[in-house]
């Protein structure tokens, strides 16, 4: 009886012995992963961009640096920031790399799309990514006044404005902002197959042409800008922006 008694204590005891080792074990596995992850996940402190920095750069390697970083956006490599930092860091001053003129769409998320951070882009929307006094003028701020050394009109596939545009939609003050839409609708006449806003097809077609007529009003539209661009101080370019993949198309 007290040879089983003992077995039985024996057996509890390792038992419990190997319970215990197992926790420790999984901690330790725990604690080790928690700090990869830590480490993993720090956010990078990057530097916002200085006068001179900025002065330094060329249209065309601007231009290379959105391509490079829609690249990361589609490969979900986007770049770890602080935040915070570059909130701090560019209180005092902003010395962008380009501007960008996007739609209104809620689903193109403009500096996550070329990767970019706080102070890097001058950010434009509006339905349509139309063209018009008060964006010329902005425009002609942030390349003649703030230095930045390229324009890129932004459109998108399946764009509500451009198929409202297609189907003569009459909204109050949406009227007016179609009509500046219309022209591309004109120019899309040849297209071969259905031309309505149920032709995934016709409306990229619309909406390519809508990019281009944008970027030739900003030309004729603005002599500060024409005259830079004549000077090669800048470069002023089209996109064109996969819903379902994230990829800009550059139209240059």
């Amino acid at each position: 009886m007290k040879t089983k008694l003992k077995s039985i204590i024996t057996a509890l005891f390792l038992i419990t012995t190997l319970i215990s080792c197992n926790k420790t074990t999984q901690n330790t596995q725990t604690t080790v992963k928690n700090d990869t992850i830590s480490k993993s996940a720090a956010p990078l402190v990057e530097k916002v961009l200085t006068a001179e920095q900025q002065a330094a750069l060329t249209p065309d390697v601007v231009l290379q640096s959105l391509k490079d970083g829609n690249k990361r956006f589609i490969n979900n490599q986007i770049t770890a920031r602080d935040h915070s930092a570059m909130v701090r860091n560019s209180a005092n001053g902003q010395y962008p790399k380009a501007v960008i003129l996007s739609c209104l769409d809620s689903r193109i998320p403009v500096e996550d799309v070329f990767d970019k951070g706080i102070g890097d882009l001058f950010v434009a929307r509006v339905a349509g990514n139309i063209v018009n006094e008060d964006i010329l003028g902005s425009m002609e701020y942030g390349c003649k006044v703030s230095g930045a050394k390229l324009i890129l009109v932004l459109g998108h596939q399946s764009c509500g404005a451009v198929k409202s545009a297609i189907d003569d939609v009459k909204l109050g003050n949406i009227t007016e902002l179609l009509s500046k839409i219309k022209p591309a609708v004109t120019e899309s006449q040849n297209f071969k197959g259905e031309k309505t806003s149920k032709d995934k097809n016709y409306v990229d077609e619309v909406g390519r042409n809508n990019v281009l007529n944008a970027i030739e009003m900003i030309k004729t539209k603005s002599p500060v800008l024409e005259e830079m661009l004549a000077k090669k101080e800048i470069r002023i370019v089209g996109g064109y922006y996969d819903m379902t993949t994230g990829e800009v198309k550059f139209m240059e």
